[in-house]
């Protein structure tokens, strides 16, 4: 893919407001990398730099490194080993007092190597959101390192001794410095170098993630009693109304919201199931995990990877033995139907996807398939769908084939199915953004960069817009006006084809995922809803909106204006982040602020329930995630949190919207927008396209029309909503909801008292998310029925094995209900056991000792 910047203008806004922002806003912080120890600098969030270790042998040959890392002591230290090249690189790195970190690495090789292109460390600048303040990045005399930095600002400097053998701007890009260990040989023995990170009185220097967590050894933590098939609370009285799921009638859109036949409101809280998930879990436990799905919460499940060929056996059967994607496994459907006749019965809707990343094969006689298949027995479609008719009519072909015939546990086709809630024609498969590039003519494809050149002349020739820049997809202005059409034009006949088939729910064409700017929206309105993927990582309540943008950003720059949003998508990496549990609630709690429709977690599962392996895809047995994941469906389900009282909506007409590369990632408006009030995207009256609807704008909404400048105060370190609901504190790295019906609190909020109305935490536990609920129409403070939830940081025992060791909650919890309740906690086995509590001043105290694994306790 090829790497965005943004336009001059913007570029010169955003480095204005950093440039304001090193001095008033956030600090800079040096900290290392808990994986390699390696040295990063960031502010607010966002990355100034990080450092990655690449090495490569002969012809460019990428050669793996395992590292394995230890932080003790104010030492950090890695050992890196690389087997194909047959060396280790030991790295130890300690900080000697203010404003300095000392680097030791050691090279040792067991054998020379020859004819090797070099490795080393890849220094990686953000110079589009910080080189206006900070200036490029400047080479050392002597390959001796690299310095950053403008006089009178933060600086930072990477020296080497002795001088390496390389030291170089990557393809004279000043955004990447290459600083080698070896280069053209790898030399037997131990090579040794010394570098020293160096920074101004500008820039703090910030402990390790691991460092701040502190607390007891892992291996002293409990192990998890969380069974995999059954859960120790029942929510599914959230169903009840929807059972069998479809009583209301086929899903429709109502303006910017979603509703049933018969009027009733929708709103999804869902999971992915996926890939071996669907096809090996056994028929009875299918239905236990329908049964446990609705207890959880859940009310809408996406049936993900069905079609990929690295499931076996896959919707076509096994990827090794047949020779064509046009004939469905009847063996592999009838499981896929038992799946929806099972979460039919539970209240549960369906949501179908038509292509996720099949791989069409040489029987599906695709045009031009052996330039696309690239050396392999298949092909990817993405990209080279939108020009390839013959990919179109195979896609066409499964749609009908998949939707038209009968389920034999319900009786009924897909198409006609008022249990399935929606289609997505194609997974994140987007020309505008990602895979218009793979049609170039630099990719080898010849046949289709043919079609995709005569499509961009002809859309050039028929607007009178410049031939040589329509074409060059990576590229802002022209081509964005061209992709779109062309993108939009294969949806809408995508979908024209769906509706022939007798589909009458709703239909999203693809997703707005991984970086896509505002200027791929447009494209999107072809089908009847905006989906998004996004993907956090760790610190998302930490992210300051005027320079970084978190999940949930992403997922709010892509609400278009009078269109329903859904987020098929959502989750954090890489497995497993110690705060992963504080994401469920702050997207539940948002979403319902915001006004979205429907969010898939990715994922409940990828394997089949009886292996029990833990993974980032696999949600049934996290116990850091389950028990959040559940109360964020309580809260958004049943809109314990209200929807917005303000509305911002960006608006910036055609010339900045398709010419800048304008999104959350760079445009702080937007992301200061979404934390105060509702963030709309309006869609520009554009004469080139005139299928794009320029829908009515909200009445009373305030306009964004400049990217760059926020809605709230630069300054400012947390923010609260319109509604006075929930408030992110990104300086303390907290998010607190106060609503009748729930009050949590999540992030570090140990070692402080956090009070809350009706609820206080006084925690030791220094990262954790805490829960009180009322499951009942009364308030906190009145209910005879509160659930409280807690969430800390879990992972895998040794071996990546279940279950997991979690660390227990330490600490007392303080809430405000009426007198004669008892309290209970879970236990194994799903056993709800009765805890001690004290009562006084209308308040019951819950001291947790640490001495297990709670996720759930109970006053009743």
């Amino acid at each position: 893919m090829t790497k965005r910047t943004i336009s001059p203008v913007l570029a010169a806004a955003c480095a204005l407001l950093q440039c304001c922002l090193t001095w008033a806003g956030p600090a800079w912080q040096v900290s290392v990398n808990e994986t390699h120890v390696l040295p990063q600098l960031t502010v607010g969030g966002a990355r100034g730099f990080e450092t990655q270790a690449v090495f490569f042998g002969a012809n460019w040959a990428w050669a793996h490194t395992q590292f394995a890392s230890t932080l003790e002591n104010g030492t950090y230290a890695s050992v890196g080993r690389n087997s194909s090249l047959g060396f280790e690189l030991t790295t130890t790195a300690q900080q000697l007092g203010h404003g300095e970190l000392r680097y030791q690495f050691q090279l040792n090789a067991a054998a020379p190597r020859q004819n090797v292109v070099g490795g080393g460390l890849v220094f990686k600048f953000d110079l589009g959101s910080f080189g206006g303040s900070m200036g490029n990045p400047l080479l050392l005399p002597g390959n001796s390192g690299w310095q950053w930095g403008r006089p009178g600002g933060p600086q930072v400097a990477m020296r080497f001794t002795p001088g390496l053998p390389a030291v170089f701007f990557e393809r004279a890009n000043p955004a990447e410095v290459r600083a080698y260990f070896y280069s053209g040989n790898i030399p037997a023995g131990v090579s040794s170098y010394t570098a020293t990170l160096s920074w101004n009185d500008a820039v703090n220097f910030a402990p390790t993630m691991r460092e701040r967590l502190g607390g007891k050894p892992v291996d002293s933590w409990p192990k998890d009693a969380l069974e995999p098939n059954r859960a120790p609370i029942d929510l599914a009285f959230m169903n009840a109304n929807d059972k069998p799921a479809g009583r209301h009638g086929l899903l429709q859109v109502n303006g910017d919201a979603l509703q049933f036949a018969d009027g009733t409101p929708a709103r999804f809280w869902g999971t992915n199931i996926s890939a071996y998930a669907l096809y090996q879990t056994p028929r009875e436990a299918v239905q236990q995990q329908a049964k446990r799905l609705a207890a959880l919460g859940f009310n809408l499940v996406r049936l993900h990877h069905h079609d990929s060929p690295w499931v076996s056996p896959n919707v076509f059967g096994n990827p090794k033995t047949y020779t064509n994607t046009q004939n469905l496994s009847a063996d592999s459907l009838d499981k896929l139907d038992w799946w929806v006749k099972c979460l039919k019965d539970e209240g549960i809707y369906v949501w179908l996807d038509m292509h996720v990343q099949r791989g069409l094969k040489s029987g599906d006689n695709i045009y031009g398939f052996d330039e696309i298949r690239k050396g392999k027995d298949q092909a990817n479609l993405k990209g080279y769908s939108h020009v390839n008719l013959t990919i179109q009519q195979a896609m066409k072909h499964f749609q009908q084939a998949y939707l038209d015939r009968k389920n034999p546990y319900t009786g009924l086709a897909y198409k006609d199915e008022p249990a399935v809630a929606a289609l997505l024609v194609t997974n994140e498969n987007d020309i505008t953004h990602h895979f218009g590039n793979a049609l170039l003519p630099d990719k080898g494809v010849p046949l289709h960069n043919k079609l995709y050149t005569a499509e961009a002349n002809a859309f050039a020739s028929a607007h009178n817009l410049p031939a040589d820049k329509v074409w060059r997809s990576w590229e802002d202005g022209p081509s964005k006006l061209f992709l779109n059409d062309l993108e939009q034009r294969f949806g809408a006949d995508m979908v024209a084809h769906l509706r022939q088939l007798g589909m009458k729910q709703p239909v999203v064409t693809t997703s707005s995922w991984g970086g896509d700017p505002i200027s791929s929206l447009p494209a999107l309105t072809a089908g009847n809803m905006i989906d998004v993927h996004s993907y956090g990582g760790a610190g998302q309540l930490e992210m300051n909106p005027m320079v970084a943008a978190n999940a949930a950003h992403w997922m709010a720059a892509a609400q278009v204006v009078g269109m329903p949003l859904t987020v098929t998508e959502w989750n954090a990496e890489p497995f497993p982040l110690p705060d992963r549990h504080a994401l469920p609630l702050y997207i539940a709690a948002t979403a319902s602020h915001q006004g979205w429709d429907a969010l898939m977690h990715y994922a409940y599962s990828q394997e089949s329930f009886q292996r029990n392996s833990p993974s980032n895809w696999h949600a049934y047995n996290d116990p850091s995630l389950l028990p959040m994941l559940s109360t964020a469906a309580l809260l958004y389900r049943e809109r314990h949190v209200h929807p917005a009282t303000s509305t911002y909506v960006f608006d910036p007409g055609a010339e900045v919207f398709y010419n800048q590369a304008i999104s959350a990632g760079n445009a702080p408006a937007l992301r200061t927008a979404m934390e105060k009030g509702k963030l709309l995207i309006a869609m520009p009256a554009t004469k080139e396209l005139p299928w794009l609807q320029r829908k009515a704008l909200p009445a009373g909404a305030t306009m964004l029309r400049d990217p760059a400048k926020p809605v709230i105060d630069p300054n400012a370190t947390r923010a609260t909503t319109d509604t006075g609901e929930l408030t992110r504190n990104w300086e303390d790295g907290t998010y607190t909801i106060n609503t009748p019906r729930t009050r949590a609190a999540m992030g570090w909020i140990g070692g402080k008292t956090v009070h809350l109305q009706d609820v206080t935490l006084a925690l030791s536990t220094r990262n954790a998310s805490v829960a009180v609920q009322s499951l009942n129409e009364q308030a906190v403070g009145q209910s005879n029925q509160l659930l409280i939830s807690i969430g800390t940081r879990s992972q895998p025992q040794p071996g990546k094995k279940t279950p997991f060791l979690v660390e227990p909650l330490e600490g007392s919890i303080h809430v405000k209900a009426p007198k004669g309740l008892k309290a209970y906690r879970n236990g194994p086995f799903n056993q709800w056991l009765e805890m001690p509590s004290t009562y006084a001043d209308g308040r019951y105290t819950m001291v947790l000792d640490g001495s297990r694994a709670v996720q759930w306790l109970m006053l009743r």
